[in-house]
């Protein structure tokens, strides 16, 4: 039986692909941990891991007031999020540590000419040295934390993306490895196919799973889902 209503693409495969970024394109979630836990060390604040997968995909600087509330420390949610990044970013310039297939998949959608989207809530000075070791025009279209109103879970950064490129978010599909980003997307209007990393997604429906990146034919997901 169709899924299809007034709300469902009536195309044959998705106009172009949303990506998350941090879990998904690169598994950088170990790189924000170790960096929460260095700041629990230095302002003498405590920690667990429990506390750090549950700000996985979320807005970063609803990341540094939770951060500030349940480490017990002083600095200011912005600042705390600026000391993050520099933690991060330092990591992310000496290894990019990419998700297996996801560099294939965009070298094949930019072969095939399908547009794509970056939407992440890291900020831009964190995305930077991970888009310069790609091909240039691999995104059509970033959209960053700092360049949005309203974080995920929030729809407006997959809404922002689907206008930027020209398209409705019907007909998009978005790649997600978080419910914080799952629901972000499926709440624009998009088709999520989920990826599951360091938290596990709860079902939805317009979510689909995948083990892995590697030797995923989203024409193919698309078509089954629309079928």
């Amino acid at each position: 039986m169709s899924r299809r209503d007034d709300s469902e693409s009536t195309l044959d495969t998705p106009a172009a692909v949303l990506w998350d970024m941090d879990g998904t394109l690169v598994d950088t979630e170990p790189y924000w941990i170790d960096t929460e836990f260095e700041i629990a060390q230095r302002y003498g604040g405590t920690w667990s891991r429990a506390h750090a997968l549950n700000l996985v995909g979320n807005d970063l600087l609803e990341s540094g007031r939770y951060i500030r509330e349940h480490m017990g420390i002083e600095p200011s949610a912005e600042q705390i999020v600026e000391e993050l990044l520099d933690g991060v970013v330092a990591r992310v310039e000496d290894v990019v540590p990419w998700r297996p297939g996801a560099r294939d998949l965009l070298e094949h959608l930019s072969g095939a000419g399908t547009p794509c989207a970056l939407v992440t809530m890291s900020y831009q000075r964190f995305v930077a040295p991970i888009l310069a070791q790609l091909p240039p025009e691999t995104f059509r279209v970033i959209v960053t934390g700092d360049s949005v109103e309203f974080g995920k879970p929030h729809p407006e950064p997959y809404l922002t993306a689907a206008a930027a490129l020209g398209l409705a978010p019907v007909d998009c599909i978005a790649v997600e490895d978080s419910n914080t980003g799952a629901k972000s997307a499926e709440s624009a209007g998009c088709l999520v196919l989920v990826v599951e990393n360091h938290v596990p997604v709860l079902a939805g429906e317009r979510r689909v799973f995948a083990d892995s990146l590697v030797g995923v034919d989203l024409g193919e997901i698309w078509a089954d889902y629309h079928r």
